[in-house]
């Protein structure tokens, strides 16, 4: 074989390989799609799909004589770029060209026909093996989640019947030969009418559903077991015919009389009901709380979109304004349309609406609330649904403050409640700027804040009774005891000779505005009063009523966290004062949510007394209310829990299967059915399983003691019964018991 052999070999070997990678794709791709459909159709045409797709993506016939010429050279040393030589013909070639292309064709003889061409077949294989295994994952996971959906068995495509009880060989078992089940959607849902073959039927709630069933031979009475309420087929010429709206998810089967009066039941099938879900309602571009100056335009503009599964079919906007406060407040509600026009049975809508609190007629401290409302075209009764609430407030020019007897009153929520967080945010402030600022502006500021602070604790301690502004700090001497224990330290020294004419800044007389008298610093002490222990002192401050005494703890706590705030900040040092700032505003606020008052006003009125009949003893016609309450206790899943007994008895060959036992597992069924609507992972095996009893072939050993476990794994536990519990005392407790008793 010449060295062109070699080479056109080469080329038809890497075209081979890129066929054998679109090919491993298409069956990948197929071989998943049949995994979803169980259909071998499908399986086919997704693999022929898939394959001119993949062959148009690689295109192995654009691998020509010259693209392997330079993959040669490219990777093969012994070519020396000369390979292409090879494909010339000798005639055409110099006499040292002939010797390369002789040397070139030695050299690769060997070598080329072990040569790969590029290719990715591992990756295909991996792609392909990849498919294959997201096709099992989602079947088994579809299986799982629709426990009645088809695997390729014909039990569950088709109805069919198997009878209750044994038959001789020779009666011939009556066939369906024409199922047709009919799904008429509601009008609003604009879905067109369905016809399937299959009986496992999800449709929306309201749609009507007709069952077409046609034998071979004339039967006597069909009927459908519809979690234990049964409904009769009406016979149409040869069809049995039955319609039911949908109104719940459930589990039915069907069964039928032949003309020998022989009983056939069906398996169990699903007919899962789909909600009608209501509209969902959002609004754009307006913020949950929007707050107007009686001058400013008051305007509110925002975006509605309103979706709904099958279409919208109205809105508006529900705005209510109250006017007034406390127990003279009035609202007003009223329904305001959008200016738009709403399409009806549009599925999104996108409305644009502004509303004029003016048109309202809001005056200055009125509050409005609204949401936009939403009805679908659920029929009868459409679903209902709503946005958040939002409020728009037009702030009042007025503050009215409770007073009694001109400015003597208490109001118990002061102004200055809001003053701690404007320290925050000038501490706050004061810090960013640190930096930015002279360091004497700094200081200034940090100590101006301290003074800010004292005033507000001033305020406060006035707030709690305190008289004097001079108030002490958490641990400081006060005053008085320091004169005092400076006199005692100076006892029998010099009299100070600048005491007459000095000015005293650290006593409560500090500008001297009060002539002091000698009498009052006398040296016998007052007598104590008798009634000190029993007067409450409203003078004194920790005896003061403005508060409870929980709330004055909280608010002393406040004052002295006040101290510390205002140390720091004298300190220069307002990073360490804002923590305690913090916890001084919570306390405050803490404060002003306590101290709000509920009333619960109850309507009782005591029936009027005869007077005659008030102090004078008579008890006559008085009984005491004695109530008396019987009833019996009902154990969960009586019925299952029965047939799990008769299972047992079956398993042990003790008794034959009876129309009592059918009886028996068809209500244990109807017991469990409620629950398979909720989890029917848990328990629709277990309803196929006693479902299964009712015919005769199934009856065996194996299907007993399977039915039983099955029954096992899903009983709950029993619940507690109270019951009187026997105690057998022996003689030591009794001797314990009377030893108590003479104790006692």
């Amino acid at each position: 074989m010449n060295g062109a052999a070699h080479i056109k070999q080469f080329q038809k070997r890497w075209q081979q390989l890129l066929y054998a990678e679109a090919l491993l794709y298409a069956v990948g791709f197929g071989g998943m799609m049949y995994l979803f459909t169980h259909n071998m159709g499908y399986g086919i045409l997704s693999l022929l799909v898939a394959l001119v797709v993949s062959v148009w993506i690689k295109r192995p016939w654009k691998i020509n004589e010259a693209r392997a010429v330079n993959y040669i050279d490219a990777h093969l040393p012994q070519a020396g770029y000369s390979s292409g030589l090879l494909l010339v013909s000798a005639q055409e070639l110099s006499d040292l060209s002939k010797l390369q292309q002789y040397r070139v064709s030695a050299q690769l003889e060997p070598v080329l026909p072990k040569t790969r061409p590029p290719q990715k077949l591992f990756k295909a294989a991996l792609v392909m093996f990849g498919l294959v295994l997201i096709g099992l994952m989602a079947n088994t996971l579809w299986t799982s989640l629709n426990p009645f959906s088809s695997n390729g068995s014909s039990n569950q495509d088709v109805i069919t019947f198997a009878p209750k009880d044994s038959l001789s060989s020779s009666i011939k078992i009556p066939e369906l030969t024409d199922t047709k089940v009919t799904v008429q959607y509601p009008s609003y849902t604009k879905k067109p009418t369905i016809q399937t073959s299959l009986p496992n039927i999800k449709a929306v709630q309201g749609s009507r559903i007709t069952w077409h069933l046609e034998f071979d031979v004339e039967v006597q009475k069909v009927q459908m077991d519809l979690m234990g309420e049964h409904f009769d087929f009406v016979k149409v010429q040869n069809q049995y015919r039955l319609t039911k709206p949908l109104e719940a998810s459930g589990f039915y089967s069907f069964t039928f009389t032949d003309g020998d009066a022989n009983d056939y039941v069906s398996d169990l099938y699903s007919m899962e009901m789909v909600s009608d879900e209501p509209p969902l309602v959002q609004l754009e571009g307006l913020d949950y709380y929007s707050y107007f100056e009686f001058e400013d335009d008051k305007r509110l503009m925002f975006n509605a979109n309103i979706s709904d599964d099958f279409g919208v079919e109205d809105a508006y906007i529900i705005a209510t304004v109250s006017k007034g406060s406390g127990e003279s407040v009035k609202f007003r509600e009223e329904s305001v349309r959008f200016d738009q026009t709403i399409p009806k049975g549009g599925k999104l809508v996108q409305l644009r609406q502004q509303l004029d609190l003016n048109a309202l007629n809001m005056d200055p401290g009125d509050e409005l609330y609204f949401y936009v409302e939403a009805l679908d075209q659920k029929s009868p009764t459409p679903n209902v649904a709503r946005s958040e609430t939002y409020f728009a407030v037009i702030r009042d020019t007025v503050t009215d403050m409770f007073a009694v007897e001109g400015n003597l009153g208490v109001d118990l929520m002061p102004d200055y409640f809001r003053s701690q967080r404007q320290l925050i945010i000038d501490t706050e402030k004061l810090i960013s700027e640190r930096g930015k600022i002279s360091e004497k502006d700094f200081k200034f500021r940090s100590n101006e804040l301290g003074f800010d602070q004292k005033q507000l604790r001033l305020k406060y301690g006035q707030f709690m009774g305190d008289e004097t502004e001079m108030q002490s700090a958490p641990g400081q001497v006060s005053p008085e005891a320091g004169e005092a224990d400076h006199d005692h330290d100076h006892e029998g020294g010099e009299e100070d000779l600048l005491d007459a004419y000095s000015h005293k800044h650290d006593s409560d007389n500090e500008h001297n505005l009060v002539v002091e008298d000698d009498h009052d610093h006398g040296t016998e002490e007052e007598k104590e009063d008798p009634l000190h222990e029993y007067v409450h002192d409203h003078g004194d401050p920790e005896a003061s009523t403005l508060f409870e005494k929980s709330l004055k703890a909280k608010l002393r706590d406040a004052l002295t966290i006040m101290w510390d705030a205002e140390l720091y900040l004298r300190l220069y040092e307002p990073e360490k004062s804002l923590p305690y700032q913090y916890d001084a505003l919570e306390i405050i606020q803490d404060i002003k949510n306590s101290a709000r008052i509920y009333v619960h006003r109850i309507g009782f009125d005591p029936p009027p007394i005869k007077e005659e009949n008030r102090l004078s003893g008579d008890i006559e016609g008085i009984t005491n209310v004695t109530k008396e309450e019987g009833f019996d206790y009902e154990m969960s899943f009586a019925a299952t829990r029965e047939a799990i007994y008769r299972l047992e008895l079956l398993i042990q060959s003790e008794t034959n299967f009876s129309e009592t036992d059918a009886a028996l597992f068809e209500e244990a069924g109807n017991e469990l059915a409620q629950k398979a609507i909720a989890e029917p992972l848990t328990y629709v095996k277990v309803l196929q399983g006693l479902r299964d009893l009712q015919k005769a072939p199934d009856r065996t050993r194996e299907s007993y003691m399977e039915v039983q476990r099955k029954l096992l794994s899903v009983l709950p536990e029993v619940d507690d019964n109270p019951f009187k519990r026997t105690v057998y005392p022996d003689e030591i407790n009794q001797l314990y018991l009377k030893e108590l008793e003479a104790y006692e």
